[in-house]
């Protein structure tokens, strides 16, 4: 399976920062370790165009990400200090969850190892999330006719509040998300699907509701791409999640997603979103996991692409 990657997806964060940047390279380096990736699949992305970036965000705020201008407010909601490295990074990632698309497209299935930052809206960044890369991508994708109708399933435990705010009332766009009902964030958009769940759900309840609705959706909108926000702070002991998955309830998860899309011939599009176990290295772990079921699953060619 091909995946999208650049060394610069690690940016240097004060060491108390709580955001493990630097899951990102140890997952790259634990999926080649493992034999599950070699060099002819990696994917390395340039900078994310700013025509593109342009079909999701305002030009005033990526005017104020290039040139460092953002007020100490708008720096505090995003959640992370401003950096020109910062800046390029989250353009790198966008443009990784691009490429991992047009892979997607001609393969079944691809990756990028980073993106699924679902709290960037068209004018701010919060969440630790600076650019919506499953929306820039969509956009893009639309825009060159590779596909019309699209399918976001968005699993990390925290609402994909800016995603839902872009695609709100877009017919062509489907976005679900199945997280913390009472997780951040406090003020959540409208996705087309919500599914908020109580604190401390297990394996069986979760997976119960995400195959039903999984099921109920691929039943009446079908999608020409489905972009999957694997985040993994579901799992128990996640500083941030309040659920409690187990990692083989996990790995249940990763199955049920990517046996639903493999078997109607949908391109699958995976990004990590989030994860904040008590170490980067047990993250990146975590993370791991939909990369090797994805990999083991037996590869179909995708249905075509609508124009």
């Amino acid at each position: 399976m091909r995946c999208a990657y650049h060394p610069d997806y690690f940016v240097p964060l004060p060491p108390s920062h709580p955001f493990p940047m630097a899951k990102y390279p140890l997952l790259f380096q634990r999926l080649r370790a493992a034999g599950w990736l070699h060099d002819a699949q990696v994917l390395e992305p340039g900078e994310a165009a700013l025509d593109d970036l342009r079909l999701v965000h305002t030009e005033g705020y990526l005017q104020q990400l290039g040139d460092g201008t953002l007020d100490a407010a708008a720096v505090r909601k995003l959640g992370v200090p401003w950096s020109q490295a910062l800046w390029r990074r989250s353009r790198l990632a966008a443009q990784g969850t691009l490429l991992a698309a047009r892979a997607a497209l001609e393969d079944g299935r691809a990756a990028n190892l980073a993106g699924g930052t679902h709290h960037a809206f068209p004018g701010h960044g919060e969440g630790f999330c600076v650019l919506n890369d499953v929306a820039v991508a969509t956009r893009v994708l639309q825009r060159d006719g590779r596909v019309r109708r699209v399918l976001v399933v968005d699993l990390d435990v925290h609402q994909g509040n800016g995603t839902a705010a872009i695609f709100e009332g877009d017919a062509d766009v489907f976005t679900f998300s199945m997280h913390g009902e009472r997780n951040y964030p406090t003020r959540k958009m409208r996705s087309t699907l919500d599914v908020g769940l109580a604190d401390g759900i297990g394996d069986e309840d979760y997976l119960a509701l995400l195959r039903r609705h999984l099921d109920d959706i691929l039943a009446r909108f079908v999608p020409d791409i489905v972009f999957y926000l694997a985040g993994v702070d579901p799992v128990r002991g996640d500083r941030y999640g309040r659920l409690a998955l187990s990692d083989d309830g996990l790995r249940e998860r990763e199955r049920c997603v990517l046996d639903a899309c493999v078997s109607r011939g949908l391109p699958a599009v995976i990004t990590i979103a989030g994860g904040y176990a008590p170490t980067p290295e047990r993250t990146a772990e975590l993370h791991s996991i939909v990369f090797e079921e994805a990999v083991r699953l037996p590869r179909r060619p995708p249905a075509c692409a609508a124009s």
